[in-house]
């Protein structure tokens, strides 16, 4: 069985590279919808697949650092990456494109790592990512797959490499969050929300 949440969040990027002269040499925004579809075979002793307030306890702190933000490239040039760091309190350096595909691969990359160290609670079991589609606009969204996140024809990302502002991660209410979610430290869920 699949199940599907739904987030939203706004975030402004450069692509560069792109064909589109627009989103290659200008910081543009969008108003962007995240999903996350779950998959398990079975359910847990509320017969879920995944209780969505458990969806929202850390994958929404998760999207919720990319609203009002700006995504950097961490292959873009010093000089813009240190002049918005210096003049934007919100912002996140990615060592990839912030393209909707590269955002579908690193969200998906993400919620896996946070399902594999989350600590089962409700009966919850193989509870997967089944892929995440990230809509860039009202008509077109990227969606990826296990092999399209772990793609070295696409190329390897390494999380370890996405670097969070101070500010971002001064709003999170467990402030060593992206820490534990890339040592991968076992959470358990809470057992009420």
């Amino acid at each position: 069985m699949i199940i599907r949440k739904l987030f939203r969040f706004e975030n402004a990027h450069i692509v560069r590279g792109c064909t589109t002269q627009k989103c290659s040499q200008n910081i543009h925004g969008h108003s962007y919808e995240v999903e996350i579809l779950l998959e398990s075979n079975y359910l847990d002793n509320g017969q879920m697949v995944y209780d969505f307030g458990l969806i929202k306890h850390t994958m929404h702190a998760i999207i919720d650092a990319f609203d009002h933000a700006i995504t950097l490239w961490s292959e873009d040039d010093i000089g813009y990456r240190n002049d918005i760091k210096k003049h934007s309190a919100r912002w996140i350096e990615l060592p990839v494109s912030p393209s909707a595909e590269q955002f579908s691969r690193i969200f998906y990359l993400i919620f896996e790592k946070i399902l594999a160290s989350t600590q089962m609670t409700n009966g919850e079991k193989e509870v997967k990512v089944y892929s995440v589609i990230v809509h860039e606009t009202k008509t077109g969204y990227a969606q990826s797959f296990y092999k399209d996140a772990h793609s070295e024809l696409m190329g390897s990302i390494s999380l370890e490499k996405i670097i969070f502002s101070s500010t971002i991660k001064d709003e999170w209410v467990d402030k060593l969050l992206w820490d534990k979610i890339l040592s991968q430290q076992l959470t358990p869920n809470p057992s009420k929300i």
